[in-house]
Order: C-alpha cells, then structure tokens, then sequence
C-alpha cells in the first residue's frame, strides 16, 4: 500500500456518476478471414473510477492542498477507501489526470470531479471460483459466523 492516506476529514465519493473500468489485459489481432486471435497480454491491469465529491469550503480548501503538495500535483499514489463488488475497502489509487473542479454547487458547497487509476483490478483471490455456492452464499456465511461465533 501507499505511503500516503486520503485525508479522512474529506468526505466519500458520490454514489451519483461512481463508475469502475478496468483496463483491458488482452491482445487482439484481427485475421484476414475475418476471424481474430487473442490472448492475455498483462495479468496485472489498474481499473479506472469515476469519481465526485461534494464538499464544504473548508473541505475543498483541504482536498486541493491535498492535491497540490501532499501528492505533488496528484502524481503520487495514496490509499482511498473505495466501493467496489469486493466491497468498502481501502485502495491504492492515483489521480489520471487534473480533477475538474471547484464547481460551486447550490449555496456554499463545492462539486469536484476525477479519475482515479486503482493500482490492482479489484477480483476475488484465484480459487474461489471454483467454489460458486461459498461465493453466492458468502453474505449468509458472514452473517451466521458473526452471530454464531462473534468472538472468533
């Protein structure tokens, strides 16, 4: 993991716009018969999020410093805690570009917007799919091994 914590003063991302692409790991080559070849081309690919943030003064004030010295222009990698299928976790992200933003939203609070590159794509460990039912079921087992066995 990075070095570098987002502030924990700044709020989450919005879930309004949030979206995840992970960047493509194949080749492709296009035939002449029309048919094409493929095959993996990295086994390690970052994954794209769109993200936003809605914040107060003083919170926009902290998240552009942030930007600006902490992670050197956002060049820096930094943990964030993100939502992804795997759930609420803590990430090691980097912004792709400059964010958009400061955009005065309603009154007094400030609508910022980014990319950030998620160093890993986000996937259950190699193994688990070859157990589906744990998989599916796995909200159930959580649930029952903490009311069963809380202190495990």
């Amino acid at each position: 993991m990075a070095v570098i914590d987002f502030p924990a003063e700044l709020p989450m991302p919005l879930r309004n716009g949030y979206d995840t692409n992970h960047v493509s790991p194949l080749m492709r080559t296009e035939m002449q018969t029309g048919r094409a070849r493929q095959r993996r081309r990295y086994t390690s690919v970052p994954t794209m999020a769109s993200v936003s943030w809605i914040m107060t003064q003083q919170q926009a004030q902290l998240f552009e410093g942030f930007f600006r010295w902490t992670l050197v222009d956002g060049a820096e990698w930094f943990n964030v805690t993100l939502s992804t299928p795997l759930g609420l976790m803590a990430y090691e992200a980097r912004f792709a570009e400059m964010y958009n933003g400061p955009q005065l939203t309603g009154r007094d609070m400030w609508t910022f917007t980014a990319e950030l590159e998620i160093k890993e794509r986000q996937t259950i460990a190699d193994g688990w799919p070859a157990f589906p039912g744990f998989v599916i079921g796995s909200d159930l087992i959580d649930q029952a091994l903490n009311r069963e066995w809380p202190a495990a």
